[in-house]
C-alpha cells in the first residue's frame, strides 16, 4: 500500500513538469522560541512533532533548499500538516528554551544537538527526542517529500533513509 502511494506521489512529482511556488517563509512556523511549548502546541494540533532546519544564513546549500524545494506549495501543504517547523541558526545568538525548559541559544542548542555541517533537517518526536536527521540538501522536491513519508509513516524506526530510497526506486 505504502509502495503504491509512493509511486502515485512520485508519478504525479514527475509529470507536473512546473510546480507551483510560494514564499518559503510559509514552510516555516513562527518561532517563538520556546520548543517546550512548541511541543505542547504540535501535541494539541495532532502534529507528528517538531521538524528544525538548521542553517547558516550564508550556506549556499541552505539557499537552494529554501529557492527550490521549501517554497512548493506540495512540500510545504505536506510538512505543516504534520510537523510544526522552525528555522535554527547555527551560529545565531537568539536566545530559546529547549525541548527539556533550559534556557540557551541557538548557537548552544545546535552545538548541542551535535550539529556541524548545514543545512541539517531534525526530526523531532512530540516528548523532544530525536527521530531522525538529514544532512545536506535533498536532491529535488521527491526525495524531500519521500523524506517527509519516511518519518511520518515511521519507517525511520526499521531502517536507513537510503535503504528505503532504494527500495522506494524499485
Amino acid at each position: 500500500m505504502l509502495k503504491r502511494f509512493l509511486v502515485v506521489l512520485l508519478l504525479f512529482f514527475a509529470g507536473s513538469g512546473m510546480a507551483e511556488t510560494r514564499d518559503v517563509q510559509g514552510f516555516f512556523d513562527q518561532n517563538l522560541g520556546d520548543f517546550k511549548t512548541e511541543l505542547a502546541t504540535a501535541r494539541k494540533e495532532g502534529k507528528i512533532g517538531i521538524l528544525l532546519m538548521y542553517e547558516l544564513e550564508d550556506c549556499p546549500f541552505c539557499h537552494r533548499m529554501k529557492e527550490t524545494i521549501l517554497n512548493q506549495s506540495e512540500v510545504q501543504d505536506y510538512y505543516r500538516k504534520r510537523f510544526l517547523i522552525f528555522s535554527v541558526d547555527i551560529n545565531g545568538d537568539n536566545p530559546l528554551v529547549d525541548f527539556s525548559g533550559k534556557e540557551t541559544s541557538e548557537k548552544k542548542f545546535a552545538a548541542e544537538q551535535r550539529v556541524r555541517a548545514t543545512p541539517v533537517f531534525g526530526f523531532y518526536d512530540l516528548d523532544g527526542k530525536p527521530m531522525t536527521r538529514y544532512t545536506g540538501a535533498s536532491k529535488d522536491a521527491k526525495e524531500f517529500m519521500l523524506l517527509g513519508h519516511y518519518v511520518a509513516e515511521g519507517i525511520w524506526k526499521t531502517m536507513p533513509f537510503a535503504k528505503y530510497k532504494q527500495q522506494a526506486a524499485k
